[in-house]
């Protein structure tokens, strides 16, 4: 491919130059750039890429596509012959050029995107788990990990920059993949990473209190949300999978219809898919399934009500992909859980510790209930551990302290991420919630030193919900990334307190 190959794909309002030479790649990143690269110059959240276009042209740069006109001025009188592009907005052009690049990998793949503020990750990994089971080669791409056709890779994002993601896509298409499965966070959405991909399946999980920090508020959230689904700025999917529960839902089924979807519901008790009855136990779930392809009977592993609503919007998002009834009735009871969503830490100690991703004050919410349903019959108590990442919507900071109270006998409330802000600080402002509770509660900065707090404070029959990081392996603090595994430091420390055996 060369310049004006590349041109004819991306949407232009000015370019100048030309070059005969191979593009040897995409780049947005100027570190990243080698000779040949087309660099990418876009305005971001926190900074601005048209203030790396020299360094990128240090680096050998073959091109430039930039979404600011001053830049694209300085270039036309100070590198004269040096091909450039203006373009209205960088992000869509960098997934235009992405696409040109890689071969239009997303004509090779039938994507299926899943959104909602929780739920995304166990969905998509069950979705994945179904059409790899009924023998497609998959893509997925989501919050814990990346896999292309089998190949684990870690995650960068939950919706990576489009050339990355184009990249991926690539990746898959040359080792025989047919399907992308992916989490497509609001955040994407909003800033046109997935444009491009014409969504043939698109999921809704819900939609709770998150990232206001960024949308500042829940209408501009949803707004995000729903172009997953309206065709406004996406093509609208084929089909949209809708939680019947959500109170938006109403609202995304009007849009999707209005679009051209076929609409599809699950629920509990309610929906097109759904559970007409269910009975959870400690280790998963017996769901008695009704749909319009028909009623079974099936034991599923993941625990929890949450999980019931997951493996629904799975099990149509898989149909809705081709795989018959009968197959995916025959597959839940080989679904396992998602690692750090409800993952149970065993050493042989005569309590539950359970490490969740929960980091919303509605999946908390969740969360304790689901203990509570344990211990109803253990007849011991819930013993929460969270706190709050920095840099983030501090709003909900109290609001997680309440759910933590009302759902727990005792609350230790410690570091979550902080990044550049005072941990301290973090835990003064979730202490309200606590205080309104009237639940016993501790304070404890250290995230470690707090893991064994609540490990030490365990009586046989007790549930100890480590919340808030799940899967991650880090603890992002002011210095940077520091080693941190919840479930790692949780197994350590109960053999220090005296117990053996195994996760």
């Amino acid at each position: 491919m060369i310049w004006k190959d590349l041109i004819g794909e991306v949407t232009s309002l000015g370019t100048a130059g030309d070059s005969a030479h191979a593009i040897t790649g995409i780049e947005y990143d100027s570190r990243r750039v080698k000779p040949g690269c087309v660099f990418v110059a876009m305005r971001g959240e926190t900074t601005d890429g048209n203030r790396y276009i020299d360094k990128a042209i240090d680096a050998g740069a073959l091109g430039i596509i930039t979404d600011s006109a001053q830049a694209y001025d300085h270039l036309l009188v100070y590198r004269a012959g040096l091909p450039v592009m203006e373009v209205e907005h960088g992000r869509r052009a960098l997934a235009q050029a992405s696409a040109a690049f890689f071969g239009h990998p997303e004509q090779k793949l039938t994507a299926t995107g899943i959104t909602g503020t929780n739920g995304k990750t166990t969905t998509s990994f069950l979705t994945e788990a179904l059409l790899h089971a009924a023998g497609r080669t998959t893509v997925l791409v989501g919050t814990i990990e990346y896999h292309v056709a089998g190949e684990v890779r870690p995650s960068v994002h939950t919706t990576p920059e489009a050339r990355d993601l184009f990249a991926l896509m690539a990746d898959g298409a040359k080792r025989g993949a047919t399907e992308l499965v992916t989490e497509v966070s609001s955040h994407a959405l909003a800033q046109g990473r997935a444009t491009g991909i014409n969504f043939d399946v698109a999921v809704f999980t819900n939609l709770t209190r998150d990232h206001l920090d960024y949308h500042g508020t829940m209408e501009n959230y949803f707004a995000a949300k729903r172009l997953l689904f309206d065709g406004t700025v996406y093509p609208a999917p084929r089909v949209a999978i809708l939680n019947a529960h959500d109170p938006h839902t109403e609202e995304l089924a009007r849009a999707a219809g209005r679009a051209g979807a076929q609409v599809c519901t699950y629920g509990i008790g309610r929906g097109d898919w759904r559970a007409n009855r269910y009975t959870l136990t400690p280790g998963g779930a017996g769901i008695e399934l009704q749909t319009p392809e028909g009623s079974a009977q099936v034991t599923s592993w993941l625990a929890g009500e949450v999980n019931v609503l997951n493996l629904l919007a799975a099990l149509a998002a898989a149909h809705a992909r081709g795989v018959p009834f009968g197959e995916l009735v025959a597959r839940v009871s080989m679904l396992r859980p998602v690692p750090g969503r409800f993952q149970q830490v065993a050493a042989g100690q005569p309590f539950s510790v359970i490490v969740d991703y929960a980091h919303t004050d509605d999946a908390l919410r969740n969360l304790t209930q689901l203990a509570r349903q344990i211990t109803a019959q253990s007849g011991g108590r819930v013993i929460t551990l969270f706190g709050c990442g920095g840099d983030r919507d501090r709003t909900k900071r109290p609001k997680m302290g309440q759910a933590a109270g009302e759902g727990s006998d005792f609350v230790v409330a410690t570091s979550d991420n902080p990044r550049s802000e005072d941990p301290l600080a973090i835990l003064a402002e979730i202490e309200p919630g606590l205080r309104a509770t009237g639940v016993r509660y501790a304070v404890e900065p250290d995230r470690a030193a707090a893991i064994r707090l609540a490990l030490e404070a365990a009586h046989a029959g007790d549930v100890v919900l480590i919340a808030g990081k799940g899967h991650e392996k880090e603890q992002i603090v002011a210095s940077g990334s520091i080693p941190f595994d919840d479930a790692e430091i949780a197994l350590s420390t109960l053999r220090q307190l005296g117990y053996g055996g195994e996760r």
